[in-house]
Order: C-alpha cells, then structure tokens, then sequence
C-alpha cells in the first residue's frame, strides 16, 4: 500500500498563522495563547498531551483520537523542536515535552545544523539537512510502511506543498486572530488547485478543513 505524507490536526488562527512571533522557552507560539489557539484540542477526550477520558467526545475527539492511526515517523521543523537558532548551543536541549514526548515513533528534525541523535522513552529524534523529498525519503524507510505524519510548523508544511509532496491535509481553523507569525495560507482556497475540500464546522467554534490530493 501507498505510505502518505499526511497533515493531522494543525491548528491556524482565523487570518493563517499556526504561531505568532517572539517564539522563546517560555513561549513556544511566540506572541499566540497556545491554550486559545488549541481549546478545541484540549477539550476532548484525547486531547494531544495529559491524560484521556476527560473531556467531550464529539467531532472534535474523532479528530484527535485519529493522530496516532496508522503513523510510522513524524518530520517537524526545528522551530516546532525548540527556541534555538543557528548553531546548537546546548545539548542538553530535548525538545518541549519533556521525558515522555507524544510521538511514539522516528521524528526527524529539519534543520541546517544537524546534531546526534538521541531517543527519549519510545521516541528518537534525528536532525536532518536536506531538502523536503530527501527528509520524507528518510521518513518513510524509519515508518516501515505505515504513514509519516508531517507535523509543522505553517513554514515546513508550505515547503512539503510547494514540493508537491503532501498526499492529505486536516487544518483546524480557530475563531482567533494573531496578526503576525508564521502563516500558513492567507486563504484556504489557494489549495483547491491541487486538492479537494471538505469544510466540517464544529459545536465548539472551529472549522475543520480536510484536503485530499486530486
């Protein structure tokens, strides 16, 4: 079977952008409120880090409870890894989820400046410096046949498109405005060229966006 590049869960604000500016330690999205941003998720019975079975289990849940089905490897962009630029400073630096991160399989970092990599309960990181078929190329081998999931941030998933390498998008659109940062589209409908659309509002005031490769 076909292994796909799939986008799960992304969540951008009402005008485009999955993160605000200034991103830090202390603030992952930069100038955005992740627990604004991200309500939706944490709300539901699966929500994407913390314990389950607390919360709603409607639209919303089957989106989240979805994450984990049928992922091999996960590739996210160094800025969705950490606060760093340039050269790495400081090893010592695993990543925001602490010991127990929630990918459960191979993730593999872009990045310009590669660095060793090291595994944290089920989960091992790798820092690659290539372009975006070379890092999916590496992804797929690490998923075994199963799907690679592409993670973010808004930069990374517009390079995969821009590659033409993106086989399914869920885009979770909040009733937030940010402003500024690092964006996503300035429309979703600049997509349809190359793929179909569902548009599914939720009770909870988002809007999923679920795109398919035409």
């Amino acid at each position: 079977m076909t292994q796909l590049l799939r986008v799960q869960n992304f969540t951008v604000s009402s005008d485009g952008f999955g993160a605000g500016e200034g991103q830090s330690l202390e603030k992952p999205f930069g100038h955005a409120v992740p627990g604004k941003l991200l309500a939706w998720a944490f709300a539901t019975d699966h929500p994407p880090v913390g314990p389950s079975g607390r919360g709603s289990r409607g639209l919303d849940d089957y989106f989240t409870r979805d994450y984990a089905r049928d992922i091999g490897a996960e590739i996210m962009g160094r800025n969705k890894f950490g606060p760093q630029r340039g050269p790495w400073q400081d090893h010592e630096w695993q990543g925001w989820w602490g010991d127990e991160p929630p990918f459960h399989t191979p993730v593999f970092v872009m990045t310009h400046h590669e660095r060793p990599s090291f595994t944290l309960s089920d989960t091992t990181f790798h820092f690659v410096d290539g372009d975006p078929a070379h890092v999916l190329a590496r992804a797929k081998e690490a998923a075994q046949g199963r799907d690679v999931r592409l993670g973010g941030g808004a930069t990374v998933i517009r390079q995969f498109l821009d590659a033409g390498l993106v086989d399914t998008l869920h885009v979770v659109v909040a009733p937030t405005k940010l402003g500024s940062g690092a964006r996503l589209w300035e429309s979703p409908d600049e997509l349809l060229d190359r793929f179909h659309r569902d548009v599914v509002p939720s009770p909870s005031g988002v809007t999923h966006h679920l795109f398919w490769r035409k």
